[in-house]
């Protein structure tokens, strides 16, 4: 087996953010978490994952501050998983996967769920990037500055 290495020591930020949610599991835990489960048995019944499996990765999530436990909600003595404001940041990565997977994915007769805004309903409007004046750009229209570099 390939032993995993690290990115924490990167200089890019995206190679970093893999090392703490690169894989799978990690994402569709997070997913499934904003999607209302906190429960140990109801992420594993959801994801069909390997019980060993979610229990190394939500040790993980949490060790990096992505997730932590509290007492369950109902007052048993189950805990639940919940998200710090770390995992509550990802939102927009989800939202960006699903989009994409949206875009990309499926056929156009192929039936799939939408994200809607609680309040009104509908469907919420596509991420895009914006400069600070507003103007939407793309992947052409950046590029990375070291930081404090004028």
């Amino acid at each position: 087996m390939v032993k995993r290495v690290s990115f924490m020591g990167a200089d890019c930020p995206v190679a970093r953010a893999l090392d703490v949610i690169g894989d799978w599991w990690s994402l569709l835990i997070i997913r499934d978490i904003f999607d209302g489960r906190r429960r140990f048995s109801e992420l594993q019944l959801g994801l069909g994952i390997a019980k060993g499996m979610l229990a190394t990765r939500l040790r993980d999530l949490v060790e990096r501050g992505v997730l932590t436990t509290m007492p369950a909600s109902d007052g048993s003595a189950y805990r639940e998983y919940v998200l710090t404001e770390k995992g509550s940041g990802l939102f927009l990565v989800i939202v960006a996967l699903r989009q994409w997977g949206e875009d990309h994915l499926y056929r156009p007769d192929e039936r799939h769920s939408a994200l809607v805004d609680a309040e009104t309903n509908r469907p919420v409007d596509r991420l895009s990037l914006r400069s600070a004046d507003g103007r939407r750009l793309e992947w052409r229209d950046t590029w990375i500055r070291p930081r404090g570099v004028a």
